[in-house]
């Protein structure tokens, strides 16, 4: 057995048992992806994972990357998702994100986003780099914090 697919069993039993824990009807699977591993929630009581604004799934999302933080590869993320709840948060942050950096754009004032937690920041962040000029930074102590983007300082010849 490869160390991933090693790797791969592990984190899919660890995700099983605490989910058998709370006595919920859930199946684990997982989609190996370009720049994460996707841990997919599905069956008769994935829903409960996506009320209150999917509580739930970020707090197992927080424990399964606290719990094999230091066994994934770098550049990698473990991310939990359920019913496609996580996918279109993140389109929607995406987007945001993209709307915030036109209106920075086009007022010259700093867009601020958040409270957000580190995987929402991330995915933030991941976005504004993705044009040239345009920068983000994280402000505020803690786990949740809120993202500052804005255009980046002109360079002077």
């Amino acid at each position: 057995m490869t160390q991933q697919k090693d790797f791969e069993d592990r984190v899919t039993a660890f995700v099983g048992d605490v989910i058998a824990a709370t006595g919920l009807a859930v199946d684990v699977r997982l989609e190996d992806e370009a720049d994460h591993l996707r841990i997919v929630l599905e069956g008769g009581d994935a829903e409960w994972f996506v009320r209150r604004k999917g509580e739930a799934l970020d707090a197992l999302q927080h424990v399964v990357n606290a719990v094999f933080r230091g066994e994934v590869d770098r550049g990698k993320r473990l991310v939990v998702d359920c019913l496609d709840f996580r996918k279109a948060k993140d389109r929607e942050l995406r987007q945001m994100a993209r709307f915030l950096m036109d209106k920075a754009r086009t007022t010259g004032m700093p867009q601020e986003i958040g409270p957000l937690n580190s995987y929402s920041r991330r995915l933030v962040h991941l976005e504004v780099s993705s044009v040239p000029d345009m920068e983000s930074e994280s402000i505020g102590d803690g786990a949740v914090k809120v993202v500052i983007i804005n255009r980046k300082p002109e360079r002077r010849a």
